[in-house]
């Protein structure tokens, strides 16, 4: 029963990317990144995703025509959106890099898996806030828009990833008797409850960064 909901929230999360990648492609967003969030965050927000995008995404196309009166909240949230796409997308890449080659850290592939996907996502999540100041800030250089989006992204993929290590600690050492392996359905819908326990851990540090100034609301 576990794996046929495993492959109905997959399956789900992969369709809300779908429509999402096919309407950016027809209406791009002002900031081209965004073209990358919105799909990214489909695959494990799924449905939420897809109702925020054409709620709050869609009026950033450069097609747009509606005036943008988002309040603060659907600001936040288009923010932590931002940054839970970069430490996703870092944290997804790492799984295949650890399971393929075996690493463990300290005789647990769990530890492998958190110190991989971290260093992963905060790549990730640096290069997403880069593609995001630096095309605004072009007149103060690539230095400028490194050490800011150093600023505006370390906290809020610490809290990210607080959420969802927190959640991939509770499924390895409680949930199963023997955790699922990255080829199973199962393994990668306890990584989409993960990211959204990320996404949701990370929400009030991005609304703190914002309200302090460190980072701009999206």
């Amino acid at each position: 029963m576990l794996e046929i909901i495993s492959w109905i929230a997959l399956g789900i999360g992969l369709l809300s990317s779908v429509i999402m990648i096919i309407d950016v492609i027809r209406h791009p967003q002002n900031m081209a990144i965004m073209n990358v969030v919105w799909p990214l965050n489909g695959w494990f927000l799924g449905p939420v995703a897809l109702i925020t995008y054409f709620k709050w995404g869609r009026i950033q196309a450069k097609d747009s025509e509606i005036e943008d009166t988002r309040g603060k909240g659907a600001k936040v949230f288009t923010s932590t959106s931002h940054c839970s796409s970069g430490c996703s997308f870092g944290d997804a890449v790492g799984v295949p890099i650890v399971a393929l080659t075996g690493l463990t850290v300290a005789g647990s592939m769990l530890f492998a898996h958190y110190i991989v996907e971290f260093v992963l996502a905060y790549l990730f999540g640096i290069l997403f806030q880069f593609a995001s100041i630096y095309p605004m800030n072009k007149e103060k250089g690539k230095m400028h828009a490194l050490i800011e989006s150093l600023k505006a992204d370390t906290i809020s993929l610490i809290a990210f990833e607080i959420g969802m290590f927190g959640w991939m600690a509770i499924v390895h050492y409680v949930l199963f008797q023997s955790p699922p392996e990255p080829t199973s359905p199962v393994y990668w819908f306890m990584m989409q409850i993960a990211m959204i326990l990320g996404f949701l851990t990370s929400y009030p540090a991005n609304a703190w960064l914002i309200k302090k100034g460190i980072k701009h609301a999206m």
